[in-house]
């Protein structure tokens, strides 16, 4: 409704100037400018609708949703009143919520305060007015599901929805309608010329059909238009008493149309050589067409009418050409179907040119032998080209069943080089990535996408993880030896631990769910003098597994690493903190019980480092990427016991290439999350040359079954996270250029 209000306006426009009521034109257009309908245009109210929240204008947002409900909500039946009331009380705990999330609890106290009167008699805004004296309320369960972009993505869509559906069902002036009207006369028009297009198409085929079914039959004798209801001895006792006179006319092969249109052969292939003439030639041979039920040989004399494009044949002697032309009708036209028949007929005709006695008995001599006899019997094969077609969907593709559906992908672009680390805090609510140059940004993508903090760091650094209480602190691994801990929303430092100065890499960080401790991975620098080479060591650099407390800000043990000190790749918690899983460069996943501070088993998991750990939905098995390729997933109730295992492309387990011109090229080893999971676990993302890759885990071979592809990268995807709610879930991917993608996927009910 919103183009046709557009278009009306124009017409008016035209119909003024051209009327020259240029004070009217002026009035119209002032009045336009001040709209508060935008046009019918229902991105345009929500974006109003948005500004007003934006700007914490809660008064602009009641009266023009008051004014919309006088407008336009107030003439629907009242069977629909609840559903305005519900969008009401929406938009309110939408406005709510985002004075929460941008920390003004001001304007939060004042809403409560100027709408006590209205809302306390109201039953879905009991438990509401607590809200601006809980500490954390993103994290108490009753009102987190408001604080997720899910649920304001949902409201949004909703409201955009029933506005558009209310604009199409509202009564149209007739200026309206006559838009309608001429919107429908275009297409029934468009419609009528596509249909004109298409009969005269028809026509022009039915036409050249009948021309080439004149042409078959034009002048032929009675028995070769009905030889169905003929015998051989009928046949030769009409041709006996024939007269000679009409030797003149064109003749064609008949024992060529029972030929499937696969089966025909090209024109070096002679059969039959008797009379002395080609008619007389292929009526000498009697011994297919006995043989053949009166069906068969309408089902393949019907395919006779079908031109068939075949190269001509090039052998045939000249006192036969010559015949062939002096037989042509001097008034046949000339058209490509005819010239392609005319062809074909040489091939008949040389076809069986020669006795049967020169036919191979074996196939693979001349291409297709044996071709009367077989071809009486079975239909023509179907082409190979066919068969690979239908077949396309077993050979490796995606699977037709999609369990997500990609509802958006946006792009962070904030990053001008590769990307370390890329992950989603324990809300959902912000991102903090990290690139090679050792710029951190913190960002928000709910219910827009914008960069919260920036942090420049003077020493490089490796790692990085969110603080799980509370969510907003950030800690820091660099190459120096040292672990900052941030604050994103005082945008400052509170802490900078040292670790130390023999293993001043740090490689990984973890937090405890509880949120009161840390484990450190810290590593010695590399051989080669290098804090990152791509080599590979013979034997894999010491390390350090250390254990610090948040509050106290001190190491509280330094964990066993056996049988010798090694880097830790990468660690991860269970859901309660209970269970720490390592990754390490010497190839062994190790399993600390965390309420005893010991190793509970460990064993060698792949040839070469391992660069990614987690646990799985039910934490009964672990996880894991390694240098080898392999994604394997272990059982932790029996130590070393493979469950699955697939082996994944370079693309997905890195070290990760990225070339250019000149000769240039970046190798990057994994330092990030390469795969995570959806909310249920039974979907994992990982890495791919040009975005994500969703697969579905199986229980049987292969382990992996692929999906959906996220895509949008041109560079190689280097470090993934899956944030994941009710339904709906946001997958992030970090590649090489320092893009980061954010898919927004709805998962389908199976």
């Amino acid at each position: 409704m919103g183009s046709a209000v557009e278009r009306t306006d124009e017409h008016v426009r035209e119909y003024l100037i051209y009327r020259g009521f240029t004070s009217t034109l002026k009035q119209l257009d002032n009045d336009i400018k001040t709209d508060k309908e935008k046009g019918f245009r229902v991105d345009k109210i929500i974006d109003q609708l948005q500004q007003f929240v934006q700007s914490y204008d809660f008064f602009g947002l009641k009266e023009y949703w008051l004014y919309l409900d006088r407008r336009l909500l107030c003439r629907l039946e009242d069977v629909y009143r609840s559903t305005v009331l519900k969008l009401r009380t929406s938009l309110y705990r939408y406005y709510v919520i985002h004075t929460i999330q941008k920390g003004n609890l001001e304007k939060t106290q004042e809403f409560f305060q100027k709408q006590a009167s209205e809302l306390q008699s109201q039953v879905e805004w009991r438990d509401w007015f607590i809200l601006p004296f809980i500490p954390a309320p993103d994290q108490n369960p009753a009102f987190s599901p408001y604080f997720s972009r899910q649920w304001a993505d949902t409201f949004l869509v909703s409201l955009h929805n029933f506005l558009s559906v209310l604009f199409q069902c509202m009564p149209q002036p007739v200026l309206l309608s006559f838009d309608a009207e001429v919107q429908k006369t275009t297409s029934l028009a468009e419609e009528n010329e596509q249909l004109c297009q298409l009969l005269f198409a028809l026509q022009m085929e039915s036409r050249d059909q009948r021309e080439v079914d004149e042409m078959v039959h034009h002048k032929l004798p009675i028995y070769v238009q009905n030889m169905d209801r003929l015998g051989d001895t009928d046949l030769d006792l009409v041709l006996s008493q024939r007269p000679v006179s009409t030797a003149t006319t064109p003749s064609r092969n008949f024992f060529s149309t029972f030929l499937p249109q696969g089966r025909r052969t090209p024109g070096k292939l002679p059969l039959f050589t008797t009379g002395s003439s080609p008619n007389q030639a292929s009526v000498g041979r009697k011994d297919p067409p006995s043989n053949l039920p009166a069906k068969s040989k309408e089902g393949f004399q019907g395919n006779e009418v079908k031109p068939v494009s075949s190269q001509a044949s090039t052998s045939e002697p000249k006192s036969f050409q010559s015949q062939q032309s002096t037989t042509q009708p001097t008034n046949q036209p000339s058209h490509p179907r005819h010239k392609k028949i005319q062809d074909h007929e040489k091939e008949r005709k040389e076809l069986f040119s020669k006795p049967t006695s020169q036919i191979p008995e074996k196939r693979g001599e001349t291409g297709e032998v044996e071709l009367l006899a077989e071809s009486f019997d079975e239909p023509p094969e179907p082409c190979s080209y066919s068969r690979s077609c239908s077949g396309g969907a077993d050979g490796g593709g995606l699977s037709t069943e999609q369990p997500f559906i990609k509802l958006s992908q946006e792009e962070y672009g904030e990053h001008h080089s590769s990307i370390m680390h890329c992950r989603v805090d324990c809300s959902g609510r912000r991102v903090a990535s990290l690139d090679v140059d050792g710029v951190i940004k913190v960002w928000s993508f709910n219910p827009i996408m914008q960069t919260k903090a920036t942090i420049m760091s003077k020493s490089p650094l490796l790692s990085l993880e969110w603080a799980t209480k509370p969510d907003r602190l950030l800690l820091l691994g660099s190459r120096v030896g040292t672990v900052r801990l941030y604050d994103t929303d005082a945008k400052k430092n509170l802490y900078e631990m040292n670790i130390d100065e023999t293993h001043p890499r740090i490689l990984s960080l973890a937090c405890s769910p509880s949120g009161s401790s840390f484990v450190c991975s810290a590593a010695a620098v590399s051989r080669s003098g290098s804090v990152d080479s791509a080599a590979q060591l013979p034997i894999p650099v010491s390390g350090q597994l250390l254990l610090w407390d948040t509050k106290t800000v001190k190491q509280q043990l330094q964990f066993s690493l056996e049988p010798e000190p090694v880097a830790i790749n990468c660690t991860a918690f269970n859901h309660n903190g209970n269970l720490l899983v390592t990754g390490a460069a010497d190839g062994v996943i190790r399993l600390f019980d965390m309420q005893r501070y010991e190793s509970a088993m460990s064993w060698r998991a792949h040839d070469g480092e391992v660069y990614s750990v987690e646990f799985s939905y039910d934490e009964n098995t672990v996880f894991s990427i390694g240098e080898d390729g392999k994604f394997i997933q272990w059982n932790i109730h029996r130590c070393g016991v493979k469950q699955s295992e697939q082996v994944l492309p370079q693309d997905a387990t890195g070290p990760f290439i990225l070339s250019g011109y000149s000769g240039y090229k970046q190798v990057q080893v994994p330092r990030g999350r390469l795969f995570a999971f959806d909310s249920e676990g039974q979907h994992v993302l990982t890495c791919s040359s040009n975005g994500g890759l969703i697969y579905r885990l199986t229980n049987g071979e292969p382990a992996l079954e692929s999906m959906l592809p996220l895509g949008g990268h041109k560079a190689p995807v280097v470090t993934v996270d899956w944030c994941s709610a009710v339904d709906c879930g946001t997958c992030l991917t970090a590649s090489m250029d320092g893009k980061i993608k954010l898919s927004t996927l709805l998962a389908q009910n199976s």
